[in-house]
């Protein structure tokens, strides 16, 4: 599966929607890189997220940027991602993506459990010519559920699936396709400030062919890492990630990098 499908159907990986810290310590609460966590971002206070995926086989990247902003109190965000990929082999293209217009609605925030569901659409500004976007409008759901097992142990989990009609391939024919999300993490705070992480990620998606057909394809990744995160006495905080995905099953033998840098803060 190319790093452009891969990077749109999980969404996470190159930054969309990612969360607010929600106490007053200052404690960790932001994107698992892969997963999507469930807590919206806090009134009054912006988000600005870039993460960086390097597949070292393919020599393929996605960079991605996010901001986003609370629509009055945590219950509604907004947030938009700017994806630029580089891909293929041997002839490698870089360009913009498919930007994503994303809303969260916080449907539950208590007693250590939070669920938020996403909806997002996905518009056609990459260039499916060089496989950079799929050529047509698509829309995105995520169901990212966060439970705290205890002060030091935080599980979340995501299901999500995505439908683009009328998707191109590079030359131009068109089907509908289908795909799916899945994906879990286990986050241990070692402190308020210092996570280690571990990840499980994997899509399902539909491949257009030249004769507008369609096929599946498949990734799985284990993806281990940690972030750390500094805090300003203004409100700033600045979280640093690094991980290392690795390839299963039909993703056997991919290997890489990801980096992540969030900066949040107040605006008013």
């Amino acid at each position: 599966m190319s790093i452009h499908r891969y990077a749109l159907a999980l969404g996470l990986a190159m930054g969309l929607p990612a969360q607010a810290t929600a106490e007053s310590t200052k404690k960790i609460q932001d994107n698992s890189f892969l997963v999507e966590e469930a807590y919206n971002q806090e009134a009054g206070v912006v988000q600005h997220i870039q993460s960086f995926m390097y597949l070292r086989q393919s020599k393929e990247w996605a960079y991605a940027f996010t901001q986003e902003w609370p629509l009055g109190d945590e219950t509604h965000q907004l947030s938009y991602t700017v994806p630029v990929v580089r891909i293929g082999d041997p002839d490698h293209t870089t360009g913009v993506g498919d930007i994503a217009l994303n809303y969260r609605y916080q449907a539950i925030a208590k007693d250590r459990i939070a669920f938020a569901p996403r909806l997002s659409i996905i518009t056609p500004t990459g260039d499916y010519k060089k496989g950079h976007g799929t050529g047509a409008t698509g829309i995105q759901v995520n169901l990212p559920l966060s439970v705290e097992l205890s002060d030091s142990w935080v599980t979340h989990w995501n299901l999500g699936g995505t439908f683009t009609p009328k998707s191109k391939e590079p030359g131009g024919a068109r089907a509908d396709t289908v795909g799916s999300n899945y994906g879990a993490s286990l986050i241990y705070l070692a402190s308020p400030n210092f996570n280690l992480m571990l990840e499980v990620a994997g899509t399902d998606f539909e491949a257009v062919l030249p004769d507008g057909s369609t096929q599946r394809e498949k990734a799985l990744f284990i993806n281990p890492g940690f972030r750390y995160a500094s805090n300003f006495d203004s409100g700033l905080q600045i979280v640093y990630g690094f991980s290392r995905p690795i390839g299963v099953g039909s993703s056997s033998g991919t290997q890489g990098v990801l980096l992540y840098l969030s900066l949040e803060h107040p605006f008013k």
